[in-house]
């Protein structure tokens, strides 16, 4: 055989490896281009990082924690043109901080994590030191969120610790957030018990709290009611249906989900950790409905807590379990989010052969269906996000970016890259209003340091 053909031979071979090694997905992209340049960080935080009119895009620019981090600014899509949002006062190395910044869907709000402005070295900034912020933009104006009291008897509508990742209700009129205790974590402190414990709760906005005194800046006001909505309990009952922690929450559709009665009910999808027949952590996806009356204590005790208990859920907070994967061979599943119309519940599991998948659940109840059957692609199970039409979901997946059709018909499963592979992988996915971008983050490498830069792909 001549030099030449056993040289075009060998290329077909390595071709013929490559397309039949290769899963069955078409290797088109879209146009992606870096909107962020600056050295420092842009941390989108997988929150709802475009305005309405999706002409902006949020951010924080922390580094070495939010404790630390002095800004939230903005970034235009279409020229790059940043512009400072908020910026702390009397900032030092114990905080305040602010980080992890939403837009409302319907109004120039934005929603973000504020440390206590009075942390210093003994009362630094930490998870049950801080609370919701809010900026109108149209107003020109600020408000805290969430009330807070630490001085019993404690103030029912008012939280006793921190609150997290503020999520806006499609309709603007809730926050939702995840919640650390300061009453529990001083109970842990004295006596060793693991009592202050990762849970989930709601602010209804425009009903202000206000409290009995602000006792060294640890006290102040609010501009919503806010309850916690999921129980929790430290030592769950093997193989039963309590949590010990409660997290990667999300709001469950636009509008909620429609229950049999042809009524859509508001509702928070999340993980909840349960312990397994060998009392080990499996992490399953649960969900709660939330009232729209939340003043009205429930049968578990007083909405604002005691010295030596949480507080309790509202009347009408029922919260529920979907997945039961605790037989499967990988059990466990990771980062729950709701479709759209609230119909469907998407999620990442492991499948027979321990391979990451994605899978539904219908929000009613009901059989599990895996959606992908990647077996040469590695999806990473740290972001999914919905196109807002419903019919295709973003996640990452050997660095790069993918779609996947969820729509029923002959496609539904399949995927497109929709953008190159990096040699960092994207991070904190998030899609535009009007379904034409997806924003992420990625790592990029300069003369001095890496930074979290903002890309877009142009659909």
């Amino acid at each position: 055989m001549q030099k030449s053909t056993r040289y075009h031979f060998i290329i077909f071979v390595v071709i013929l490896l490559i397309v039949q090694c290769s899963p069955n997905i078409p290797n088109h992209t879209c146009q992606t281009r870096q909107l962020t340049f600056d050295p420092q960080n842009h941390n989108l935080d997988n929150g709802d990082n475009f305005s309405p009119d999706d002409k902006w895009l949020v951010y924080d620019t922390r580094s070495n924690g939010i404790g630390r981090n002095t800004k939230i600014e903005k970034v235009n899509v279409e020229t790059g043109a940043r512009q400072l949002v908020y910026r702390t006062s009397n900032q030092s190395d114990y905080g305040p901080g602010v980080g992890a910044a939403f837009y409302a869907h319907n109004q120039n709000r934005i929603a973000f994590i504020h440390g206590l402005k009075n942390c210093n070295a003994e009362n630094p900034y930490a998870k049950w030191r801080r609370f919701g912020m809010i900026v109108d933009e149209d107003n020109n104006s600020q408000v805290i969120a969430d009330a807070r009291d630490i001085t019993f008897p404690y103030t029912p509508g008012a939280l006793r610790g921190g609150t997290h990742r503020h999520e806006w209700s499609h309709d603007g009129e809730w926050l939702a957030f995840t919640y650390d205790d300061a009453i529990m974590e001083q109970l842990e402190r004295k006596t060793g018990k693991k009592v202050n414990l990762r849970t989930m709760g709601v602010t209804k906005l425009g009903t202000p709290v206000a409290v009995d005194k602000d006792w060294d800046g640890e006290n102040h006001a609010g501009s919503g009611f806010s309850v916690l909505i999921v129980k929790i309990v430290p030592e769950p009952e093997v193989l039963s249906d309590e949590i010990s922690s409660a997290y990667g929450d999300s709001w469950v559709g636009q509008k909620g989900y429609l229950k049999e009665t042809g009524d859509y009910q508001r509702a928070r999808v999340f993980l909840g950790k349960t312990r397994d027949k060998n009392s080990g952590i499996v992490s399953e996806v649960f969900i709660v409905d939330i009232p729209e009356q939340i003043d009205i204590p429930g049968d578990h005790g007083p909405l604002a807590g005691t010295e030596e208990t949480m507080p309790s859920v509202p009347m009408g907070a029922i919260q529920r379990r979907l997945t039961r994967t605790v037989d499967n061979k990988y059990p466990g599943v990771a980062y729950v989010r709701s479709s759209p119309d609230g119909s469907i519940i998407s999620y990442f599991a492991k499948d027979s052969t321990g391979k990451i998948q994605l899978f539904f659940m219908p929000t009613n109840g009901g059989e599990v269906q895996q959606v992908s059957f990647c077996q040469d692609l590695r999806i990473s199970s740290s972001t999914l996000r919905w196109n807002p039409n419903g019919k295709e979901i973003a996640f990452v997946a050997e660095d790069r970016v993918y779609a996947c059709n969820v729509e029923p018909g002959a496609d539904f499963g399949e995927l497109r890259p929709l953008s190159q592979q990096y040699a960092t992988a994207p991070q904190n996915l998030v899609w535009s209003h009007d379904g034409k971008n997806i924003a992420f983050n990625r790592s990029v490498q300069t003369q001095t340091d890496t930074f979290n830069q903002i890309f877009l792909i142009d659909l």
